[in-house]
């Protein structure tokens, strides 16, 4: 068994540890088929081998070879490290800062295998940050750590940038060429920064959709006995079953994988599962007779889950089902993110490795099926709309009936749920802020949960307009009860939906709260890429931007280098994820409150800037909601000065355009 002293030492060579290929019981990305012409092949090799010494290279050179034609990329399973991946506490990291032992920490906790779904490069990661000093920064160049360098104090001891890519080659096609000859990596979002904390932030995300889209398409604060239908039940999408138990309507979850959805229903998030669609009708039915709190598991293709929904009504002329979205991967159509109805689960992943031409086909066909169903039960009060994973995207380029008459390119017939039910929380500067507490002590995560619970009450307290306080509620009740919903996996973190004052608030606290010992070690502070400033993303978090910029990504790479020079610990910057590759630039930061001063300066200066950018730029675009917040913010802090938009006084001013 490996130990973190011994993973902090850099490669295992002389032994090289023992090659035990792909582990069973672990989930793996679905086998890519990157059509890699024999150079390219070469050069996937030559480009693996060059971390390792020459009298190694005979050895690894075949297994590398071999993994490269199974699945498609060299993943290096023999330097897999035979250790319990999990976070452990800061303190048993052997670094010389305490800045790498956050980062450290943080990095296991995105491989704790309860938490997400590795190779010669996190060795080598590992060793830098045990050497690192407090005037040295590691750059990561797309998961390559390309070496130590020095900085300053002030500067970020970490810097990764995934999936940077020229513009022009940023095609999916290119994408699994230079994956596959290991030269970039797909950007994800919060995991891609190190700071994904498992399912508890897409939990608490859907809960706040759901809820608000009760309030807007069924004027309801109560959704008892209301019926959620949608599918997927990974990684991320799995926080759906039980978000519709916290907001208390029927969740009816569709998922082909057998796998995932037992997995959640051992976690408990599912309360029920079937694989019968007659079953699957008549318990939805009696939940809602009963108004029962229900999270259900059909295991089966969604499409045919909607088919029946439209037979149903069609034959007896019941709605069964109110609101509806999907959380399939369908930004990764054609490589395991989205099953089509026409396949079983098996022959589906057999079809995409053998024949991608005809399963991309196939998927089409099933993405037309799909909006049909739906375009059908939305004749009645029925409302759908696309939760940002590229599903009316996609539909639309497969032929789907998506179209919207005189919309622009990010409009279709059904809203993103930014467009209509998160949008303007954004532009309020409300986003989903996070901490992880690095000592690793449960009582340490119900103390943060205590501080920040009276530091949303005491703004409350001072005076908020109706709409914010709308927000510090549903935020403080899912505070309250957060330990009851048991959401916390991995690390010991919570997440919240919070604005700027709120968020320079629960910093403070927390920071005073370990200066004095009410905390046993640093906190990391962070957000999901998924917020107010750091995603430029045209059909999901800038989609409700209708100025002409929601295709330009000036305001991700600001927050990027704008975290970075406030004094942010770490800043990333993706291409990729949520909606795809070459879709979406967003980026992140990581910030260690340690409870000095210097950590209160930083934390007062990042995090102002982290959510004004945001809510200045969605100003300038033209919403009336964050110019009202943009003005506060700068009668607040006279040291903002943002450009403000003129409204054309008079149609008169564009009709002398008009030919």
């Amino acid at each position: 068994m490996c130990s973190l002293q011994a993973l902090c030492s850099g490669l295992p060579l002389r032994p090289l540890p023992e090659n035990r290929g792909r582990r069973a019981g672990v989930p793996h990305a679905p086998v890519r088929t990157p059509g890699l012409s024999p150079r390219e092949e070469q050069l996937a090799l030559k480009n693996a081998l060059r971390y390792f010494p020459p009298d190694v290279q005979e050895v690894l050179a075949p297994e590398f070879a071999q993994e490269l034609r199974l699945y498609g990329h060299i993943y290096m399973y023999r330097f897999c490290p035979d250790l319990e991946m999990r976070a452990y506490p800061v303190e048993q990291y052997p670094c010389r800062t305490r800045a790498a032992a956050a980062i450290m920490l943080m990095i296991m906790n995105n491989l704790d295998p309860a938490v997400a779904q590795v190779t010669a490069r996190f060795w080598l990661t590992m060793s830098y940050l045990a050497q690192m000093t407090e005037e040295q920064t590691l750059a990561m160049y797309s998961g390559h750590p390309l070496g130590l360098f020095p900085s300053s104090p002030e500067a970020p001891r970490l810097v990764i940038t995934n999936g940077m890519v020229i513009p022009n080659y940023s095609s999916r096609t290119d994408y699994e060429k230079l994956f596959a000859v290991g030269v970039t990596m797909y950007g994800q979002m919060t995991a891609g920064s190190y700071c994904y904390i498992g399912p508890q932030g897409i939990v608490h995300g859907t809960v706040l959709t759901v809820l608000n889209a009760g309030r807007r398409y069924l004027g309801l604060q109560d959704l008892a006995g209301k019926v959620f239908v949608t599918s997927g039940l990974g990684g991320m999408s799995g926080a759906q079953a039980k978000a519709a138990v916290i907001v208390g309507c029927i969740g009816v979850i569709a998922e082909v994988d057998g796998a995932a959805l037992m997995k959640r229903h051992r976690q408990g998030w599912l309360m029920e599962v079937t694989d019968s669609l007659d079953h699957c009708i008549g318990r939805l039915r009696e939940a809602r007779k009963r108004k029962e709190v229900l999270s259900l598991g059909y295991h089966g293709n969604v499409v045919d889950l909607w088919e029946r929904l439209v037979h149903e009504l069609d034959t007896t002329g019941e709605l069964l089902v109110d609101l509806g979205s999907d959380q399939t991967s369908c930004h990764n159509p054609f490589n395991g993110g989205y099953y089509p109805v026409q396949l079983s689960f098996a022959e589906a992943q057999s079809l995409m490795a053998s024949d991608p031409t005809a399963f991309k086909g196939l998927v089409q066909e099933s993405l037309r099926r799909h909006v049909s169903a739906i375009n059908r039960l939305a004749r009645e009060r029925f409302f759908f709309w696309d939760y940002g994973n590229a599903f009316l995207l996609e539909a639309q380029r497969a032929g789907a009936d998506v179209g919207k008459p005189g919309a622009n390119r990010t409009e279709f017939r059904y809203p993103s749920y930014v467009q209509h039910i998160m949008g303007d929380i954004f532009s309020q500067g409300f986003g989903p802020f996070r901490w992880v507490c690095t000592s690793g002590d449960p009582q340490d995560l119900e103390v943060t949960d205590r501080l920040a619970t009276s530091a949303l009450e005491e703004i409350v307290a001072a005076g908020v307009t109706p709409a914010v306080k709308l927000q510090y509620v549903d935020n403080i009740r899912w505070i309250r009860e957060a330990a009851k919903h048991q959401l916390v996996v991995g690390s010991q973190a919570r997440i919240l939906y919070s604005d700027q004052k709120g968020r320079v608030a629960i910093a403070l606290a927390f920071n005073q709260a370990i200066a004095r010992g009410e905390l046993k070690a640093p906190v990391v502070l962070s957000r999901d890429h998924h917020d107010v400033s750091g995603t430029d993303s045209p059909f999901r978090e800038t989609s409700n931007i209708y100025d002409g910029s929601a295709f330009c990504a000036d305001m991700a790479v600001q927050n990027f280098v704008g975290d970075a020079i406030r004094g942010a610990t770490w800043v990333a910057l993706h291409n990729g994820g949520g909606v795809g590759w070459g879709e979406v630039i967003n980026g992140g930061f990581g910030l260690v409150l340690d409870g000095t001063e210097d950590a209160e300066r930083k934390a007062r200066r990042v995090l102002s800037w982290d959510v004004a950018n945001g809510v200045a730029r969605r100003c300038w675009s033209g919403s009336p909601t964050a110019y009202e917040v943009i003005c506060q913010t700068m009668r607040e802090d006279s040291g903002m000065v943002v450009t403000l938009p003129h409204a054309v006084a008079d149609e008169r001013v564009l009709q002398a355009l008009r030919l």
